[in-house]
């Protein structure tokens, strides 16, 4: 059996699935101040339902890191980079304690400036007398030669709690970006470890022993165990957990859109030729671009429990949440009041939603339902405004899908699938706005969490060749081989993608195909030894694509019919 837990910025979502479909589903109010309650309180509700069960795999999919970043509620970071001639470091600064050390590799990884390893004792210690226990190490060109950021780790590592290498996050020679991953995978690394804990503290008083992944921002999952290291993959996977949720409802084959409205925010993906766009560049937190990759996502700032209120250029709904809607005993009119005063099924107290119109109204000099009637226009207008600008950014650059690279290649939706417990209600007014039929699924509004659980391991696999020495290794995989001087990087990636299908196939029993292993890291170096190439430093990093777990797939498919739009 699978479990799957969405711990959203407003409800927490679980599904209880095996082979023949969904089993169980709960949405309960997320406790932002204690998410690890949230999770509790689904998993309570779940067993209500199924009573105890085995749970072979569970996953989960969180904000953690995401609103830690957001509302700057991190961990302080001390941060060594070590660059050399060039572009200077210090316009990368992040954080409040950030030294420059001197030393210098060059392109090809070699010294060309020994590490000033006084001037990194001296740093350390700084570091420590100022409380900080979470480190970066990172050098420019640290993945031709971590010789320099292995010495800055070994003056931290014995008194550091938590410490990333820069090399160890990416091979990628994008120094900058590079320094702001390594930055926040140490600063969210505290607050996810201690979580971390918790969740699996909590699955043995529920006597539950499952394998427990984490949900990453490109729609795959990772073990615990590698997220507690690189936990700032972790971002953003609740727009990644909406995306595979539709994906394992519906079979999307035209461009299309996606909306998953929620109560803080509705999230937005695009579908190019049923294909879930992904960013082309890796995506960024708080203005600093990361090497983070990600479902191309974006959430606008409105969802049902966004306030409403009146300024001097009339109706506003949102970006405020300011607590719960009125029906539900919070102190101001949202976007559900509204739709509470529209739909023939009502959420909670629909009286106290047609008070809070009939307030409205009478600023408006409107009636209740005149009043509820623009707030739902004005959002959807909204709604389809930001995620316009989107697809028009979208479609001045080159398109990423999870399958292929689309170049000159425009997105033009035909269809708008929704999600969320709004949906249903909002779906004749979003077709209208947008101009477009609506698709509500069945299960829509769990579809997070069934993304989630559907979600397969994106399981990585790393390949390095010096062809001057003869050697290749995949470390992750056990293999060590000599090759020859004309072994090329193309070589290269159809042997790791072969390599990684055949370790999927025989540990984990599935039919994976070479196609479904993509390349997101390569590199090949020319290396000189006096007026001679000698060789190349191959490194190719491979991962399975994103999708859902083969012998899932198909289980919460649904009809998925347009909706009359009225």
């Amino acid at each position: 059996m699978l479990l799957g837990i969405d711990v959203g910025g407003t409800h927490t979502d679980a599904v209880l699935l095996d082979r023949s479909g969904l089993l169980a589903s709960a949405k309960v109010e997320t406790q932002q101040e204690d998410l690890l309650q949230s999770i509790r309180t689904a998993l309570g509700k779940i067993r209500e339902t199924a009573g105890n069960v085995e749970v072979q795999r569970f996953n989960l999919s969180t904000t953690l890191c995401t609103n830690a970043i957001v509302q700057d509620d991190l961990t302080p970071v001390g941060v060594m980079v070590s660059a050399g001639p060039g572009i200077d470091p210090e316009q990368f600064r992040i954080g409040d304690h950030y030294e420059v050390i001197r030393g210098a590799l060059d392109h090809r990884g070699e010294e060309i400036q020994p590490l000033d390893m006084d001037q990194v004792e001296r740093c350390a210690s700084r570091f420590l007398d100022q409380g900080l226990r979470v480190f970066a190490a990172v050098g420019k060109f640290s993945p031709r030669n971590p010789d320099h950021e292995d010495q800055m780790i070994g003056a931290l590592s014995k008194r550091a709690e938590f410490l990333t290498a820069g090399h160890q996050i990416s091979g990628q020679l994008n120094f900058p970006r590079r320094i702001a991953t390594s930055y926040y995978n140490s600063a969210v690394w505290p607050l996810f470890n201690s979580f971390a804990n918790s969740v699996e503290d909590s699955l043995r008083e529920y006597n539950l022993f499952p394998q427990l992944n984490i949900l990453k921002a490109d729609g795959g999952t990772m073990p615990l165990s590698q997220a507690r290291r690189t936990p700032v993959e972790s971002i953003f996977s609740g727009p990644a957990a909406s995306v595979m949720g539709l994906m394992a409802l519906c079979d999307i084959e035209e461009d299309a859109l996606m909306l998953d409205v929620g109560g803080t925010t509705t999230d937005v993906g695009v579908f190019a030729g049923g294909d879930p766009l992904v960013e082309a560049e890796r995506v960024e937190l708080v203005h600093s671009p990361t090497l983070v990759r990600a479902m191309k996502t974006e959430s606008i700032g409105l969802g049902g429990d966004s306030a409403i209120g009146l300024d001097r250029e009339g109706l506003r709904v949102g970006p405020m949440r300011r607590g719960a809607c009125l029906a539900r005993g919070g102190g101001q009119a949202t976007l559900v009041d509204a739709l509470n005063c529209i739909a023939e099924e009502c959420f909670g107290d629909r009286e106290a939603s047609v008070q809070g119109m009939h307030d409205l109204g009478s600023g408006l000099h409107c009636s209740m339902e005149d009043a509820a009637q623009q707030v739902v226009r004005h959002s959807c207008r909204r709604l389809r405004q930001e995620t316009m600008a989107m697809l028009e950014r979208i479609n001045e650059r080159p398109v990423y899908t999870v399958h292929e690279f689309l170049e000159s290649r425009r997105i033009e939706p035909r269809k708008l699938y929704l999600m969320g417990g709004p949906a249903r209600v909002m779906a004749p007014y979003l077709s209208r706005e947008f101009g477009l039929p609506v698709v509500v699924p069945e299960n829509a509004e769990v579809a997070n969490a069934l993304g989630a659980a559907l979600a397969r391991p994106t399981l990585q696999a790393e390949l390095f060749a010096d062809t001057s020495r003869g050697n290749l290794t995949v470390p992750v995989l056990d293999r060590q081989e000599t090759v020859t001087r004309d072994y090329s990087l193309k070589r290269a990636k159809q042997d790791l993608a072969e390599d990684l299908c055949r370790h999927v196939r025989e540990s984990y029993h599935w039919a994976v195909d070479p196609s479904e292993a993509e390349v997101v890291e390569e590199s090949a170096m020319n290396m000189v030894r006096g007026m001679h190439t000698v060789g190349q430093d191959i490194r190719v990093k491979c991962q399975i694509k994103p999708g859902i777990t083969p012998e899932y797939e198909g289980v919460v498919k649904c009809a998925c019919k347009e909706l009359p739009t009225g």
